[in-house]
């Protein structure tokens, strides 16, 4: 009797360990998925004279307001892409470590968020799109998202982030930078944070029963 439940705990943890791996390795492919899907928008941009670049947001039009998803997977050049391809590939994978469902509803409030603050703050006659107001927003979850929900390894990468972005994400927010949406970013930073409160799970919840999410 012994013997088998020492066999059994072996398994479970066994299977615990197997739960992280699954879970690390379809982060991992998700966020490469997603990047790549953002270059390839870029080149077909490219190749078609830039047409893209009409998916963008222009605040308080009316009509715009079906851009507001579009927006955060639409680029201006190569270069700005570049930009946003390794903190949304690192946030992007930490944030799914959590379970994609979750990262998935996080991820879709961040970005209407950020879309309607930016038709309803930027200003006239400009046209934004890009994937940092998601960015900004995947990095204020992080961020706070272990201190809600009272998780260590959550707290940990949280500390872990503010500690290699920060300094850019302060950057990023300053009102004097030419070409550049700090009304997107502010509005995706404020997004995640409050992500992480409307989107919280219960300590007792399945996501954590599952073991060592982020």
């Amino acid at each position: 009797m012994t013997g088998t439940s020492g066999a059994a705990g072996m398994w479970g943890a066994e299977r615990r360990e197997w739960s992280r791996g699954e879970r690390a390795r379809t982060a991992a492919k998700l966020m490469l998925v997603w990047v790549a899907l953002l270059w390839l928008l870029e080149v077909a941009d490219v190749l078609s004279g830039h047409a893209l670049d009409g998916f963008g947001i222009v605040p308080r039009t009316p009509s715009e307001l079906v851009d507001v998803v579009p927006a955060a997977f639409i680029h201006f050049g190569f270069a700005h892409v570049a930009a946003n391809t390794v903190p949304l590939l690192v946030l992007g994978f930490l944030a799914a470590l959590g379970g994609i469902r979750q990262f998935a509803a996080v991820c879709a409030l961040i970005i209407v968020a950020d879309g309607l603050g930016v038709w309803l703050i930027s200003p006239s006659g400009t046209n934004t799109a890009g994937a940092s107001g998601l960015i900004f927003g995947l990095f204020g979850y992080l961020l706070v998202t272990g201190f809600v929900e009272r998780r260590p390894l959550g707290v940990l990468a949280g500390l872990l982030v503010a500690a290699i972005w920060g300094t850019s994400i302060l950057a990023g927010l300053a009102p004097t930078q030419s070409g550049v949406s700090w009304q997107g970013h502010l509005v995706g930073l404020v997004a995640g944070v409050a992500a992480a409160f409307v989107l919280r799970r219960r300590a007792d919840g399945q996501a954590l029963r599952a073991g060592g999410a982020l």
